[in-house]
Parts: C-alpha cells; sequence; structure tokens
C-alpha cells in the first residue's frame, strides 16, 4: 500500500512537494519535541546531537522540494501539507500516550519521564523511519527523480541503534513497553497513510 501511495505521490508534482514538506513538518516537530525534553542542565551530547540531526532532515526535505517545484511550499501552512490532521497531531499523539503510559506503568513522573518518552517515542519513530525512507529511495530511483533521501536514511539507522544502546542501560525489560507503543504508532501512521490517500484520489 504504501509503496504505490508513493508512486502516486512521486508522479505528480504537487501531491510531491506537499509530501516532501508534510515530511519536513514531521522532522522539524520532532527536533522541538527533543529540545522541549532536554533537562535544564543535564544534556547530554546524545540529544544535542539527535536534535541537530533532526533539524537538518527538515531543512534538507524543504530544500528538497526545490528539485520538484520552485515556487510552492514555502512555509508549513494548512494548504501546503498532505494528510493535515495527522501530519499535525502523528507525534503529538504518540508522545501524549507514551507519556500517560509510562506514568501509570512506571510510575514515572517530571524529568525522568520526559527522558524516557523521548526515548521510547524516538525509538517507535526511527523503526518507522527505517521502514518508510527506503521505500521512499526506492520509489524515487525508479522514477529518476532529482529528489534523495539516503543520506537521512544513514542517519535514521544510527539514530534507532543510539535508542536501543540508552534504552537497554535504563530500562530492564524495555521491549515489551516498546511494543505497546509502537501498536499505537501503527495506528497513527496507517490512518495518516489513509488520509493521504484519499486525499490524492479525491483531486
Amino acid at each position: 500500500m504504501v509503496q504505490s501511495l508513493l508512486e502516486k505521490i512521486v508522479q505528480n508534482k504537487n501531491h510531491h512537494a506537499k509530501w516532501l514538506n508534510s515530511l519536513s513538518f514531521l522532522e522539524n516537530c520532532g527536533a522541538r519535541k527533543i529540545s522541549k525534553s532536554e533537562h535544564r542542565s543535564d544534556v547530554d551530547i546524545m540529544v544535542l546531537k539527535h536534535a541537530a540531526e533532526e533539524h537538518r532532515h527538515a531543512f534538507y526535505l524543504k530544500k528538497m522540494i526545490s528539485r520538484v517545484d520552485q515556487n510552492t511550499c514555502l512555509t508549513y501552512r494548512d494548504e501546503e501539507l498532505l494528510g493535515l490532521y495527522g501530519t499535525k497531531h502523528y507525534l503529538h499523539k504518540l508522545d501524549i500516550f507514551t507519556s500517560k503510559y509510562l506514568s501509570k506503568k512506571l510510575n514515572l513522573s517530571g524529568n525522568d519521564l520526559k527522558y524516557m518518552a523521548y526515548l521510547l517515542v524516538t525509538y517507535a519513530i526511527e523503526v518507522r523511519a527505517d521502514e518508510l525512507y527506503p521505500v521512499y529511495q526506492k520509489v524515487l530511483k525508479k522514477a529518476k527523480s532529482k529528489v534523495s533521501v539516503y543520506t537521512i536514511i544513514k542517519e535514521e539507522e544510527g539514530h534507532l541503534e543510539e535508542m536501543i544502546v540508552s534504552l537497554n542501560k535504563r530500562l530492564v525489560g524495555w521491549e515489551k513497553h516498546a511494543e505497546i507503543i509502537q501498536e499505537y504508532e501503527h495506528e497513527l501512521f496507517q490512518v495518516w497513510i489513509g488520509a493521504i490517500q484519499e486525499e490524492i484520489e479525491s483531486v
């Protein structure tokens, strides 16, 4: 389903520009959430690196839009995004769900809750990125597009490895909690992709 949808998106300049802009929005949203979860003083280099790379991904994807159409998607206004509601609330919903889950199941609060939510949300998102971006790159290559997300793929793989190392250090049996969060992320992703499919087919 995802590959066929991306093939349709890449074939249409307007849809492709909005898709890139939506990915850029999500990367930027992720970077902002990472910064928001930081402790006032106990900030390690991994968190700084991750936030910086997510911001750079947002910039890079925004820059790629010009390879599709130079005069569109200059901002993140509603009309310049695909799957508007899902794009705008995807990460926020996942973050809220994860925070409530950790508060209830592990009795976490304050900075401990923020940091563990950051790790588990990021883990779920990186697993998704490791599935989505390679499929997108494959479609781009097949279409001989000037757009490429290869460098993002490599960095997202690194982020996932870092999350696994950090989770192993901080929480015994984290995998069972990650599985619950991934199930919810999967629901959000399916709704988002479904909304995008409906949107591009209604034009």
